[in-house]
């Protein structure tokens, strides 16, 4: 009985997703009924281009692959998938075997062949050992990794250009004192990473860090969770005082209600709050750091924000650069998204190689750093770059080869090719603008930015 049970226990693999490839629907059921109860997932494709397809939309731990498919067969397959740099264990499966098919697989990479027909009991143990493999191949990365971990900046920022070294003074010089600070700058280059920063660097680091999102706290109940609730029912404390003696971030300040507007002026003046529906107020020693995208002087011109909180915001004024104006820092900022996402995913590390490399640094990042971190956690969980993410009709680079020949349909320079596939994502949502803004990683605002620009320009040369 404890040796069945212990059997049973070694054939559930509960985090692990496999992927089942074969042509005929007969075997993908019987492989998909005998591995659902065991994995957490099983998915299945009847050709390699729908293997592919499934592949670049998730991560896989191990592939059981029929050798004998319609169009592209098995072998070449995984040829590819090595060559995507997807290394999901691959157990072959086949009617027909030789020593020279065998021998291909092992060189192509296979870590198991399985003869038709065979038992459910052999392939539980193929799957065993290839998750076997894959988990001691993780263990000895996380090993490597510990011993030769890249030490981070201690201020958070990464990079090593003009303009982030210019951005670091800036933040250690006014960290000492606590004038309040408004950071500037397009959506996505790292407002909050300074904001935090700028705490870390300051004598207060070991008090709270609290951020705020303006825009996406409900009007109505913005003010309770700013400042408090009070009066005869059930109170609670508000964020100025669970800051007591840290940071207030608060980021989108150009989303904040002309009310509020008027109440926040005043706890910068007295540095007391009241809260909502109290009679009594409450001294506060908070520093206030601000961020927007907007431009808040046009808002101040069309009153949509008054003037006397833009001037008390703008004490010390600090505007992040867009990533479009230091690429040189994408290898280091790709590096750092590797190191740290990838141990939280719980997945190995890509390699980016030079010509892929070259694509990231020619892109113009309209979503800034936050659409590059974007990317580099999409491309860990697949198992590899896909710098075509960027570009719609833009093939994924490999390793040096012959000059690409030219696209068809027009232009191929990059700028080109990121319009295209900005319109092409607004397109395939019915030109709903927040949720194209959405799939791209960027504002709205950046969107209509964008769009504005285009418009002003006229349309393409053809």
């Amino acid at each position: 009985m404890a040796a069945a049970e212990h059997s049973r226990d070694a054939d559930h693999w509960p985090q692990a997703t496999v992927l089942v490839v074969d042509d005929e629907p007969g075997m993908r059921h019987f492989l998909e009924k005998a591995l659902a109860p065991r994995v957490a997932r099983v998915l299945t494709a009847g050709s390699a281009e729908d293997a592919e397809a499934v592949l670049q939309q998730h991560r896989v731990d191990l592939v059981i692959l029929d050798i004998a498919l319609p169009g592209k067969n098995g072998i070449s397959l995984l040829k590819d998938m090595r060559a995507q740099g997807i290394g999901a264990e691959v157990v072959l499966i086949t009617a027909f075997a030789d020593l020279d098919t065998a021998i291909e697989a092992l060189r192509a990479g296979a870590g198991d062949m399985l003869l038709k027909p065979f038992r459910i009991t052999q392939v539980l143990g193929a799957v065993r050992h290839g998750l076997e493999r894959a988990q001691l191949r993780r263990e000895n990365w996380v090993l490597r990794r510990s011993l030769s971990q890249r030490t981070p900046p201690a201020d958070g920022l990464v990079g090593q250009s003009i303009a982030i070294k210019g951005l670091q003074s800036a933040l250690r010089q006014i960290a000492a004192v606590d004038s309040t600070v408004l950071l500037t700058g397009e959506s996505g280059t790292g407002k909050e990473l300074a904001a935090l920063a700028l705490h870390r660097l300051s004598p207060h680091a070991a008090a709270p860090f609290v951020p705020v999102n303006c825009a996406t706290a409900a009007p109505a109940h913005l003010e309770a969770e700013l400042f408090g609730r009070g009066g005869h029912g059930p109170g609670r404390d508000g964020l100025f005082v669970y800051a007591q003696g840290g940071t207030l971030f608060l980021d989108e300040i150009g989303e904040l209600p002309l009310p509020l507007q008027a109440t926040l002026l005043r706890v910068l003046d007295d540095r007391r709050i009241r809260p909502v529906g109290s009679e009594r107020t409450i001294p506060v020693e908070v520093r206030i750091v601000a961020a927007t995208n907007r431009p808040l002087g046009e808002d101040v011109k069309a009153g949509r924000f008054r003037a006397d909180l833009y001037y008390r915001l703008q004490v010390v004024e600090i505007k992040l650069p867009p990533l479009r104006a230091h690429k040189e820092d994408i290898p280091d900022l790709v590096a750092h998204f590797v190191d740290t996402l990838a141990p939280r995913l719980g997945v190995p590390p890509i390699e980016v190689t030079p010509d892929e490399m070259g694509y990231l640094k020619q892109y113009d990042w309209p979503g800034n750093v936050r659409e590059l971190r974007n990317l580099i956690e999409r491309s860990l969980i697949v198992g590899a770059l896909n710098v075509s993410a960027l570009y719609q009709s833009l093939p994924r680079p490999r390793a040096p080869a012959a000059p690409a020949a030219p696209l068809a349909g027009g232009p191929t320079d990059l700028h080109t090719l990121e319009k295209r596939h900005i319109l092409a994502v607004l397109e395939s949502v019915g030109s709903d603008k927040a949720q194209a803004a959405q799939l791209l990683g960027i504002s709205r605002r950046t969107l209509e930015r964008r769009l504005a620009e285009w418009a002003e320009a006229g349309p393409d040369p053809r």
